[in-house]
């Protein structure tokens, strides 16, 4: 059970509402409730919010438009719960900041349990550093797609045994991005962890370090589908990752 933890449930249906605050009680979290758009954003502007759920039919607004608002003011997590349920929505969906999506009808153990990774991805004392990811404590090797990243050898190798050269800030980027999937990196995030210093909106470093990096990743021809654009915040890593 995670404590401490307040989530702002943000849906126009009352009863999908209070379904979500019943099961996300129980477990021991503080639930804050939104059916607008206006009441979404004075609640993260005012209160302290550690995950936001968010319905992408809010009336007539306009759900995706209030997911990227909400990654302006802040880099907290957002788990879309929505009926919408076409491929085409979900890949929308992630590409405008969301950090999961779950389709309606919905089981609510489901639900609590993919909340509670989200949240786990975000903790800050969960966290590895880059360094520790390196160490004999730590994952050495991140395989993704046909590729793995080797930490302790600092290269990244394809299936075939080619390997990929990368700039160290490259290797930092990609280091990064794998030790945090399926998370939303804001530039500020990227910025800080690469260089040490606040992301300005005039710099566009963090922008041409993952074209190329890209670039070395994914064919020209493909659509992308590792690393993803969330517009007005920074970037996802969607492959599927796992640790060595």
């Amino acid at each position: 059970m995670i404590k401490n933890i307040h989530i702002l449930i943000v849906d126009d249906e009352p009863e999908v509402r209070a379904v979500l605050r019943n099961a996300l009680e129980g477990d021991g979290f503080s639930v804050i409730e939104a059916s607008n758009r206006d009441d979404a954003i004075r609640c993260v502007d005012s209160q302290s919010i550690d995950l936001v759920t968010l319905d992408l039919r809010l009336g007539q607004e306009d759900g995706l438009d209030l997911a990227r608002e909400i990654r302006t003011r802040r880099n907290i997590p957002i788990v879309m719960i929505t009926g919408r349920d076409a491929p085409l929505d979900r890949v929308t969906g992630l590409e405008h900041g969301a950090d999961d999506y779950i389709t309606k009808p919905f089981h609510i153990r489901e639900v609590v349990l993919r909340l509670q990774n989200v949240l786990m991805r975000y903790a800050p004392s969960l966290k590895k550093s880059l360094a520790a990811a390196g160490s004999a404590s730590g994952p050495r090797q991140f395989a993704f797609d046909k590729c793995v990243l080797d930490l302790q050898r600092r290269e990244l190798r394809l299936s075939d045994g080619t390997i990929v050269d990368l700039t160290d800030i490259e290797f930092r980027l990609l280091a990064l991005l794998l030790e945090n999937p399926a998370r939303v990196l804001s530039r500020d995030e990227i910025s800080h962890s690469l260089t040490g210093r606040d992301w300005s909106p005039l710099d566009r470093s963090i922008d041409g370090h993952i074209a190329r990096l890209r670039r070395k990743l994914e064919a020209p021809a493909e659509e992308l589908k590792m690393i993803k654009s969330v517009r007005g915040v920074g970037y996802v890593f969607a492959a599927d990752v796992s640790a060595v």
